[in-house]
């Protein structure tokens, strides 16, 4: 399994996908065949939570050789990250809380013997600890996979979901706070409220295609208990005034600037902006980081094969930069806190349509939010 860090690579990725495995993404996608057999899944996700692909370009890819109702299961997958940042914009404590109680956490748990087994993959549970160890090396897992293995770090082996969604990010090359958070809180039972996701011996059997044997499970465990209460912020993601500057900030979640709604408008600079450990609550595995530079270094070379001047810089910059600036919105996350907790007010943001449109949508659950797929898909591709 590679992930080489290229927008050439990420095209060809999806163009040998839609070509060779999609029409059996339905009957498939559920089975993990381990690492180095992903022919039955895109593996684009490292690819659209940094913006290299996004899912009007996955789309549209499709539609063009493919009817939607054919591939309405794989489609909605791609909007389920549109959904999850939706959701989590509009109830931004949701990512406060959890920063909040993993501090207190960690501290408890900082030499708990069971932890420390579960994150060096030294339990008794031979699938996690090569679940482990695959995402230590690949820097990726199966979807079902990261379901199975969150339900057993909390329902098995015990353990808080918030250190558990701290170990995918550090190590996950598609870590998002949104996807990440809300998919940990979902399996808890925090995210629906008295409704848990609860793996299964049969299950990981059936869908690893019996790669596994002796899997001993907590397989009727009650659902977390959090009693918190999130209610909606009103935001109207409106564009900031493309006047104000002629200076643009780039963040991590949004590189490919030339599938920018905003590529039409000339910027005198472009930075594209590196947030390194120094600044983060959690800790990225080098590995990550170094994929994130070099995703960045990428697609700075693409402007400026394009003669559009462009550089990176590091983030704490930024407090040394007087002047109106604007900036590709980088969602609810670590950039967006570095800009907040340094009360950065000269950054003004600048909104995907796809957002702005979508996340209106995102103020239930998903089951609501795909009824207006077909919709989304209508404005836009």
């Amino acid at each position: 399994m590679n992930f080489e860090p290229s927008n050439v690579f990420a095209l060809e990725k999806l163009n040998n996908f839609i070509d060779k495995n999609l029409t059996d993404y339905s009957r498939l996608r559920n089975f993990d065949f381990g690492p180095n057999k992903r022919s039955n899944i895109s593996c684009l996700s490292p690819y659209v939570t940094h913006g290299v692909t996004n899912e009007i370009e996955i789309i549209k890819k499709v539609l063009e050789k493919y009817s939607f109702v054919k591939n309405e299961k794989f489609i909605q997958e791609v909007l389920w990250r549109t959904y999850w940042k939706g959701w989590l914009e509009l109830r931004p404590k949701v990512w406060e809380d959890f920063l909040k109680d993993l501090t207190v956490i960690k501290k408890d748990f900082k030499e708990n013997q069971n932890y420390l087994n579960a994150i060096n993959g030294a339990t008794d549970i031979d699938c996690f600890n090569q679940w482990v160890k695959e995402l230590k090396n690949y820097n990726y897992l199966h979807n079902h996979a990261r379901m199975w293995f969150a339900s057993i770090w909390i329902f098995t082996l015990g353990l808080p979901w918030q250190l558990g969604a701290e170990f995918f990010m550090k190590f996950l090359f598609d870590g998002d706070s949104a996807s990440n958070t809300l998919g940990w809180r979902w399996v808890a039972g925090v995210q629906t409220k008295g409704k848990n996701y609860v793996a299964s011996e049969w299950n990981i059997k059936k869908f690893t295609n019996n790669r596994f044997n002796s899997i001993k499970l907590n397989d009727n465990p009650s659902p977390i208990i959090d009693d918190r209460s999130y209610y909606i912020v009103n935001n109207d993601f409106d564009n900031a005034d493309l006047s104000i500057s002629d200076t643009l900030l780039i963040f991590e979640n949004n590189l490919s600037f030339e599938k920018s709604d905003f590529y039409n408008k000339s910027f005198k600079n472009i930075y594209f902006i590196f947030n390194d450990n120094g600044n983060r609550k959690i800790k990225l595995d080098d590995k990550v980081l170094n994929f994130k530079k070099s995703l960045m270094n990428n697609q700075i070379e693409i402007l400026r094969n394009k003669s559009i001047n462009c550089k990176m810089i590091d983030i704490n910059s930024l407090k040394d930069m007087n002047e109106n600036l604007l900036a590709l919105y980088p969602t609810v996350g670590e950039n967006l806190d570095y800009i907040n907790s340094n009360r950065l007010k000269n950054i003004s943001f600048l909104y995907r349509k796809i957002d702005q449109y979508s996340w209106k949508y995102c103020n239930k659950g998903f089951f609501n939010f795909k009824n207006y797929i077909p919709k989304i898909i209508n404005e836009f591709i």
